[in-house]
């Protein structure tokens, strides 16, 4: 690979080099015919005087100075076109302009290395295009989505305020007022956890736990919803112990047992599965429910993304985020697939040891 690049940077150092060798070699052969050409038709004439001889020195001289410069200063338009338009570029994308694109023509194009380089820089500014995007969507969702239970708890305190009200409709208004708060805390947490783990390069606190425990742990923590919904289990799985930050992974079962809680009908099933691979232990959430359109399976862990474009789901989109990030730093990988009515998700941790053995 480095003899590779070594190789495509020789080629294109060799490019720029010939157009200045080139220039060299045209500003001599220019001089010399000239200098021929004065001393063919007696412009010049040589007695063998060392002043003549010295001024035709010093006249060749001026003249390789002066042609030199006129051909460096217009053949080097040509290499120091692209790298213009390179700095423009790159002008134009700190700037904000996150549609700028590089395309080159001509030999220069074809160069290894410039491909490369023009690959690069387009994949990064599709990247900061996309991600601009679902800022901007975020930002405006979020703000809807933060200031929906805040004008719900206002309204409702403001009523239980003026007093005189029946003990059921307090009950029922303060129960409003919970749900809403609750509501605000969980989004205000996935944002702020999204941020940690995001900074995050090491990852720290890594103990030996039992996996299958905390993944009950989560359907338990989540009962309020699924119960709400008739949400039946199916989770038959041995008893797998990981290494892993204990806090991190309850944080990827949680998003990932939530998001198959948000999308399954009432009364469906949602089915995990723990099981040995070569790569290591392999968790699997399935829900049944619509799918997730192929064309958006790419995109779904993306921060702030959402499948459904109404966003009338519950969630701001930075919850499979958190799941791939948190996955990657403990050196595993998460899929998705859909299809048939059924969408499962999929991750791998690396490095486990069964020391448990027997059933759920």
């Amino acid at each position: 690979m480095r003899s590779e690049e070594r190789r495509q940077r020789l080629s294109l150092t060799i490019l720029f080099s010939g157009i200045f060798f080139v220039s060299f070699i045209i500003t001599g052969v220019v001089v010399a015919a000239i200098i021929m050409l004065l001393l063919h038709f007696g412009v010049l004439r040589l007695d063998g005087s060392a002043w003549q001889a010295e001024l035709l020195v010093a006249s060749a001289v001026l003249a390789c100075i002066l042609l030199g410069t006129l051909l460096s200063g217009i053949l080097s338009r040509y290499p120091l076109k692209p790298v213009s338009k390179i700095v423009t570029a790159v002008n134009r994308l700190a700037a904000g302009d996150f549609r700028t694109r590089l395309e080159f023509k001509g030999r220069f194009a074809g160069q290894p290395l410039v491909r490369q380089m023009t690959d690069s820089f387009n994949t990064m500014a599709a990247e900061l295009e996309n991600t601009e995007m679902l800022r901007s969507d975020f930002i405006n969702n979020f703000s809807h989505e933060f200031k929906t239970p805040i004008v719900s708890i206002a309204g409702f305190a403001k009523l239980l305020k003026r007093g005189n009200l029946p003990e059921e409709e307090q009950r029922e208004y303060l129960d409003i007022i919970e749900s809403e708060s609750l509501r605000l805390a969980a989004m205000a947490t996935n944002v702020l956890n999204m941020t940690k783990v995001e900074n995050q390069t090491i990852l720290t606190d890594v103990t030996r736990f039992n996996l299958s425990e905390q993944i009950r742990n989560c359907v338990l923590l989540l009962e309020p919803k699924w119960s709400k919904k008739g949400i039946e289990w199916d989770m038959e799985f041995d008893e797998h112990v990981v290494s892993g930050n204990r806090e991190l992974l309850q944080e990827v079962w949680v998003n990932l047992i939530d998001n198959a809680i948000k999308f399954s009908p009432a009364g469906a099933t949602v089915t995990i599965t723990l099981k040995e691979t070569d790569a290591g232990v392999a968790v699997c959430v399935k829900n049944q429910g619509p799918d997730i359109p192929a064309d958006r399976l790419g995109d779904i862990f993306r921060k702030f993304y959402q499948v459904d474009g109404s966003h009338a789901a519950e969630g701001n989109g930075v919850g499979l985020a958190i799941v791939k990030r948190v996955t990657e730093l403990h050196g595993g990988r998460v899929s998705v697939g859909s299809g048939g009515g059924s969408t499962a998700f999929t991750v791998v941790l690396p490095e486990h040891r069964n020391e448990e053995k027997g059933k759920k």
